[in-house]
């Protein structure tokens, strides 16, 4: 016989008071109430997040992390001497300066465009241009960096790749589509000397006395002797892009370009030939270092050359065989030399010192 129930089985004897077993509760309820519980799980589980967030404000532990002034991701196109500092300006609209002690400061500017390119008059005065035809100016060494406004734009295209200063508040920018624009109030309102085309030039040189030289894509280049009111073009010597010019004195200078290509001109940029530095990386920046007596330039791969006074005799190197960094600006400064690009640092022509790293 099946095992009955406790509560039949001890069933009372006929006279007594018969046990009435507890009630049950019906299975139906009890899977009805479960299921309302886990139905509305979720919902207090989202409501008590939403109340975490608005009431319960997280208090910080420990101090925060500021991140360095010259970060790994920082690339600085431009770089400038500013008395006993160096200037650089780069990623983000970031202008750093740079001083012998190692300390360094960063600058408040009104923009988060990329600059490629930084130039000082004096202590007081500086102009930055970049990206999207940005251009900003100091007139306090640097405290304040104004905007320039209505600079004259393409529809097309508006990187500006660099800019020169010379006396009296000129500077000429270079640019894509063809753009020379000129100052005459240390930065704060432009014009341009050439209309709109379809080239990119990419560095400037001013001579004095209305004496501009340009140089650009495909070999181009431009010369003006009178503020850049009328222009000649010289027949390009290389198909090749230039990069940089600069000039010794009026009449001897040096292009660099694509493709380890160096130019000289003996004189004043009306003709050009074309010098061997035994390298064909990329350059992209060339100096002339008057206390040294030397040109100097610099390039992609950790590339420098050097020749002496009168651009005849050439050399090559790398910075650091370990050290293969692109460099757009080299600036020559009391003995040293400083480049700047995918990193910043000073050489001494054995010794190649990153900033920062």
């Amino acid at each position: 016989m099946d095992r009955l129930p406790d509560y039949v089985a001890a069933r009372p004897r006929a006279g007594a008071t018969a046990a009435v077993p507890p009630a049950a509760e019906p299975p139906v309820r009890r899977r009805t109430l479960t299921g309302a519980m886990v139905a509305m799980l979720p919902w207090a589980i989202i409501a008590g997040l939403l109340w975490a967030g608005l009431f319960v404000k997280p208090q910080p532990v420990g101090s925060t992390v500021q991140p360095p002034l010259l970060e790994q991701r920082d690339h600085f196109y431009g770089l400038a001497l500013a008395a006993d500092k160096v200037w650089v300006a780069g990623s983000n609209g970031k202008i750093l300066a740079l001083g012998a002690d190692g300390g360094i400061e960063r600058f408040t500017t009104p923009t988060e465009r990329t600059l490629q390119d930084i130039a000082v008059w004096d202590a007081s005065h500086a102009v930055a241009v970049g990206n999207d035809g940005v251009i900003v100016f100091t007139a306090d060494g640097g405290r304040t960096w104004t905007a320039a406004a209505e600079v004259p734009r393409s529809q097309v295209a508006n990187k500006l790749n660099r800019v020169r200063v010379a006396d009296g508040g000129v500077a000429v920018a270079t640019g894509e589509m063809g753009a020379l624009l000129m100052s005459r109030d240390h930065g704060r309102t432009w014009a341009r000397l050439r209309d709109e085309e379809d080239v990119a030039w990419n560095d400037v040189a001013l001579l004095g006395a209305g004496r501009i030289r340009v140089v650009g894509e495909f070999g181009r280049i431009l010369t003006s002797e009178d503020d850049g009111a009328s222009w000649n073009e010289i027949a390009a010597p290389v198909p090749s892009s230039l990069m940089a010019v600069a000039f010794r004195d009026a009449d001897v200078g040096v292009a660099v370009g694509l493709e380890g290509v160096v130019l000289v001109t003996r004189d004043s940029g009306r003709t050009w030939h074309e010098a061997d530095v035994g390298a064909r990386d990329h350059l992209f920046d060339i100096a002339w270092d008057a206390a040294g007596g030397r040109w100097i330039g610099a390039g992609a791969l950790g590339r420098w050359v050097t020749a002496d006074a009168e651009a005849a005799r050439w050399t090559s190197g790398r910075l650091d065989d370990r050290d293969l960094s692109w460099h757009t600006r080299v600036v020559p400064a009391g003995g040293l030399a400083w480049f700047a690009g995918a990193n910043v640092g000073r050489w001494d022509g054995e010794r190649w010192t990153p900033v920062g790293r």
